[in-house]
């Protein structure tokens, strides 16, 4: 008994010695072993540019393609679909560049050609109020510049001479009810003045004309036409002894102090404008000169063969250097700034009439993200949703981390379980991309 006890303990001893030094000989097999326990299994192999051939184990296609190994998780758990992750070393290959979300004040200068017109408030055509003759023109040439109030031409009209005449007697039949103890005749009487005096003002008899006529009570053979405003005559339309009614164009005076700009813009710049914006013209007529003027009018409608918006400015020309149908070079300093989030308009990607951005994350991850694009101005665009400032985008490489994006989102739906799945591994595809399910496995029907 005490023999066996003694050959139990020497082997124990033994053992202890043998193992310690077979740990100690081989430390790099029991590493070997230990990171093989560690390191992440792959579920199975795609193609690397056909996500829906798979395969269980390593293998390379017939152009020599080696698989991709696809694990269960290659980001993190909260990250959003279609997020990839790139090896820093990869992103410099591929030449990944980022800028940051910035809040700025956008504005923008728009350059278009514009074109000088008349101011349609200082236009002016002149028509008779009665029939009769042109009994002389004072003004009888077009571009003669005209003054406020100038006698223009004088006409004789029976009708004015009548007119005249119910004027007067209207006077003298006030002046004998003036002392009449019945107060309705003396109102009669004065409302009898009254309405004699409007019939002549109707027919454009001057003021000056109707003090005449109280004054020395003598009836006037013709009317007399003065110009409404300073101007310049563009057109006569009736000469010396002409027989005239009130469908006659006896002149057309255009004022100039103040001329309209006519500009077209395109369809995109409209959101930058506004009534009131200023305008700065140059002329080549007028080297050395710019005009200051804003924006009075932006019209409710797109020109159908331009497909541009007319935009009407007004200036200054109490000079009279601006000629109507001049061209000119026209900057409008657009006042409508938005502080908002502002990203390099390179960053953005367009698609199926969505816009997204790729957001750089820690850990050299790429998140896509839906984006909601505001105005532009020059190489910044303004994002209204999906962005906050201090976010990083990708601005160059983005559409081979789309690529890669597309590519892992195509094998996460591959790997999400169906209603009626009920196993953990995906259904491994032949190299045709057609399953192994509904082959018939026998020899035919």
């Amino acid at each position: 008994m005490r023999n066996n006890l003694v050959f139990v303990g020497i082997a124990l001893l033994l053992g202890l010695s043998g193992g310690y030094w077979f740990a100690n000989k081989n430390p790099n097999q029991t590493a070997k072993l230990s990171a093989e326990e560690t390191e992440p299994k792959p579920l199975f192999y795609r193609h690397p540019m056909k996500p829906g051939m798979t395969s269980p184990t390593p293998k390379t296609d017939d152009m020599g393609m080696t698989y991709v190994p696809v694990y269960a998780k290659d980001t993190n758990d909260n990250s959003v679909k279609g997020t990839v992750k790139i090896d820093p070393v990869m992103t410099q290959n591929i030449g990944v560049r980022t800028a940051v979300a910035e809040i700025k004040t956008l504005s923008r200068v728009i350059k278009t050609i514009g074109r000088v017109d008349y101011d349609e408030e200082r236009l002016s055509r002149l028509h008779p109020k009665t029939q009769g003759w042109i009994e002389k023109l004072y003004i009888d040439k077009t571009g003669q510049p005209v003054s406020k109030n100038m006698l223009l031409l004088s006409i004789y009209s029976p009708q004015l001479v009548t007119s005249q005449q119910e004027y007067l007697l209207a006077l003298d039949n006030q002046k004998v009810l003036a002392d009449s103890p019945i107060e309705d005749i003396q109102k009669g009487a004065l409302a009898l003045v009254a309405s004699s005096r409007e019939r002549l003002e109707l027919l454009d008899v001057a003021e000056h004309q109707i003090v005449e006529l109280e004054k020395d009570r003598q009836i006037k053979q013709y009317l007399h036409i003065h110009s409404p405003f300073e101007g310049f005559v563009l057109k006569i339309g009736a000469r010396q002894g002409q027989f005239v009614t009130p469908k006659t164009e006896l002149y057309r005076i255009a004022g100039l102090s103040k001329v309209w700009v006519y500009v077209d813009i395109y369809e995109y710049e409209l959101p930058w404008i506004s009534v009131g914006d200023t305008g700065e013209m140059t002329l080549t007529a007028l080297p050395g000169k710019t005009f200051t003027g804003k924006i009075t009018y932006i019209y409710p409608y797109v020109e159908e063969k331009t497909r541009t918006i007319k935009v009407r400015l007004e200036f200054d020309n109490t000079k009279g250097l601006l000629k109507p149908d001049m061209y000119a070079e026209v900057r409008i300093q657009a006042a409508h700034q938005v502080n908002a989030v502002v990203i390099p308009s390179e960053a953005i990607m367009r698609a199926d009439g969505r816009e997204k951005v790729f957001i750089a994350l820690d850990g050299g991850q790429f998140e896509p993200r839906p984006i909601k694009v505001g105005i532009e101005a020059g190489n910044l665009s303004q994002i209204i949703e999906g962005l906050r400032s201090g976010e990083k985008v990708v601005t160059s490489a983005q559409f081979l981390i789309d690529s890669e994006s597309r590519l892992n989102e195509a094998v996460g739906k591959m790997l999400e379980p169906t209603k009626d799945d009920t196993s953990e591994d995906p259904l491994p595809l032949k190299e045709d991309g057609n399953t192994m399910e509904g082959m018939d496995m026998g020899g035919g029907s």
